[in-house]
């Protein structure tokens, strides 16, 4: 039986946290584990996907994935939800993190390593210097809610959510070679305001 410890609810299965959110269910679940379940089967398969559409191989991503829950459960007790930033963000940038740095070691050592395709390819750098930030720095968090609206929306959206530039432009109602170019004036004004605040 599950007890939520603020309120003394006893919650008999996982039906019962069924509309509890995210950051919730994890704060349950750092006292009682099997509410961690929830979490697993609330993201197990988005996670699946977007593993394997950078590792291409279905085992490699299920390892990945497995990985990426076992480091938010272990890491549950530090997560503090941000300005502008859900449990998800938090979770995908671990998933994402995982998938980039398994992705190099197989490059390095597996022959017939199939190619990202180039959008990814050219999103590696980035994106795996930036959710490794958002990991551990709250500073990343604070940068982001220092910008402009537009520019926090769809840097979140391409690095923190993993969204394509295609999904991208579907949701903004725009193309994608708008989508390239407000996504390269984002990211300077991002390092603009990050470096800017550590100096200060």
């Amino acid at each position: 039986m599950i007890q939520d410890v603020t309120t003394g609810v006893n919650l008999s299965s996982a039906d019962a946290l069924a509309d509890a959110s995210d950051e919730e269910v994890l704060r349950i679940s750092l006292s009682e584990p099997e509410a961690f379940r929830v979490l697993v089967a609330r993201y197990e398969e988005p996670f699946l996907r977007r593993a394997k559409s950078i590792l291409y191989s279905k085992e490699d991503a299920e390892e990945v994935v497995q990985d990426a829950f076992t480091r938010i459960y272990v890491y549950g007790a530090r997560y503090r939800r941000q300005e502008g930033a859900a449990f998800s963000s938090w979770a995908y940038a671990i998933l994402m993190r995982l998938a980039f740095t398994r992705y190099r070691k197989l490059a390095k050592h597996r022959k017939g390593t199939a190619p990202l395709e180039t959008e990814t390819y050219e999103r590696i750098p980035d994106a795996a210097d930036f959710v490794e930030d958002l990991s551990i720095r709250s500073e990343v968090l604070v940068a982001l809610s220092k910008l402009p609206e537009a520019a926090a929306r769809i840097l979140k959206m391409q690095f923190i959510e993993g969204k394509s530039q295609e999904e991208i432009a579907a949701i903004e109602g725009s193309t994608v070679s708008a989508v390239k170019t407000r996504v390269h004036r984002a990211k300077k004004l991002f390092k603009d305001t990050y470096y800017e605040q550590r100096i200060d």
